[in-house]
């Protein structure tokens, strides 16, 4: 499933994961659509670990200095994403926390 929206709701803030701040939340709404072979293979892995539209997420740290990893919470587990990944995944921020 490959969504870039424009619009989600009027109090909500649509963007991707790897511009989110440690202590945001969010919910996943998609995942990139390109066609380079890295690109599709770290889509499938990003599913199989449960980026899947609806899911709701939560940075839960950032690493120091350059914020880069990423630690995100989806469900009951939490893992490292590099942003280059995290930008992959589309997620809407609502006004909500987890």
């Amino acid at each position: 499933m490959s969504q870039q929206p424009s619009t989600f709701q009027k109090s909500a803030t649509i963007g991707n994961l790897a511009q989110l701040k440690k202590g945001e939340s969010a919910t996943v709404i998609g995942l990139a659509d390109d066609d380079e072979t890295g690109v599709v293979l770290m889509k499938t892995r990003l599913q199989e670990l449960g980026f899947l539209p609806g899911e709701r997420i939560h940075v839960h740290a950032e690493a120091f200095p350059g914020k880069d990893p990423m630690a995100i919470r989806i469900g009951n587990s939490i893992f490292a994403l590099r942003r280059l990944e995290a930008a992959k995944v589309y997620v809407v921020q609502n006004d909500e926390s987890l």
